[in-house]
């Protein structure tokens, strides 16, 4: 099978196309290398050997219609699959710069579509939403706890059926390009998937203070740097390891399962932490020391809770989520902690 995975070079495109390769597909991965990190997840494939006969590489931006097309057409047949991870990905950055953002996450997924709907139509194309089209939740009922906030009427998590109602630029665009990959299903009849996803973590992602909180806490620990919380911590998310997303999209791309549907997909209730009462106290249970902490105020259209019901994806695919926080923090603490290791020596040698 060839699939495109665009944003391939980012955190879940390398791990998604790494697993891919493993079981005998040929990949092209499509990125603009703009997002720090992402040369080097780039440069790992071959390191690692990866990247060899089943790997290619297009420098390319996914608004570019030009370029995208031409990728299309390249190869002897048609791409059976495309995956589209490129986007922006940070709530803060589309409140700065909202045109930047829709430009990126709704017209950069409206050229893919139409790429695919010229040159392969026939591809199964899956698009990677977000839980932030649900909005900030804010309509529920929410109780508090000595360690977390609870929803009391959702005790399985934010289904699919849950209205969508947006609160910031990025939710916006986000969930305008997930309407128009759920349409070309019904107007052009084309096979697509979309997956809204919750907080994924693992290997190879680069983490901001905008963006992937978890290893961004990883790094800043082991760096030895001062935390900065935005609420009081007590904040509920899912973590899913990105070994059980790469799963899911396995699931669906060699069974072509899914099709025309939407699947929220992250680790559930049995996997959901607050964002420092529970998950602070296990890094620090992990590293075997406190980590200093400030808190600052809460963000805008911050979720007091969002868990994934992942009742629809489970049933259609047989999947669940397997990595428990602990293990994945465990196994992202040993491979964060090599490259900060690295980092360190380079500088104090710098110096």
């Amino acid at each position: 099978m060839r699939v495109m995975v665009t944003g391939g070079a980012g955190f879940i495109g390398r791990n998604l196309t790494e697993a891919l390769v493993t079981r005998g597909h040929e990949v092209v991965v499509v990125d603009n290398l703009a997002r720090a990190g992402s040369e080097r997840n780039l440069r790992s494939l071959v390191d690692h050997g990866i990247a060899g006969p089943l790997v290619a590489f297009r420098k390319v931006d996914v608004r570019d219609a030009a370029a995208v097309g031409a990728v299309m057409t390249e190869f002897a047949s048609p791409f059976e699959a495309v995956v589209h991870l490129a986007g922006q990905t940070t709530v803060t950055d589309s409140i700065t710069d909202p045109f930047e953002d829709f430009d990126v996450n709704a017209c950069g997924t409206l050229t893919i579509l139409e790429a695919v709907r010229k040159h392969a139509p026939s591809a199964h194309t899956i698009f990677a939403s977000t839980n932030k089209v649900y909005g900030d939740l804010r309509s529920l009922r929410v109780e508090r706890t000595q360690r977390r906030y609870v929803l009391p009427d959702h005790p399985d998590g934010i289904s699919e059926t849950f209205p969508t109602n947006p609160a910031t630029p990025y939710g916006c665009s986000k969930l305008a390009a997930d309407c128009y990959v759920r349409d070309y299903a019904k107007t052009y009849d084309m096979a697509t998937t979309v997956f809204r996803m919750s907080c994924v973590y693992g290997k190879w992602q680069n983490g901001t203070l905008g963006q992937g909180w978890v290893s961004w806490f990883v790094r800043s620990a082991l760096l030895g740097s001062e935390l900065t919380v935005y609420g009081d911590g007590l904040q509920v998310r899912d973590l899913l390891h990105v070994d059980d997303l790469v799963e899911a999209c396995l699931g669906v791309i060699i069974g072509r399962k899914g099709v025309g549907e939407v699947f929220n997909l992250g680790g559930g209730a049995a996997f959901s932490l607050s964002v420092w009462a529970e998950f602070g106290m296990l890094l620090e249970d992990m590293l075997g020391r406190r980590i200093p902490v400030r808190y600052d105020r809460r963000r805008l259209a911050d979720q007091d809770v969002y868990i994934s019901d992942c009742q629809k994806l489970s049933a259609a695919l047989a999947w669940k989520p397997r990595r428990s926080p602990s293990e994945g923090l465990s196994e992202l603490i040993d491979w964060m902690g090599g490259s900060v290791r690295a980092e360190t020596t380079t500088d104090v040698r710098l110096r």
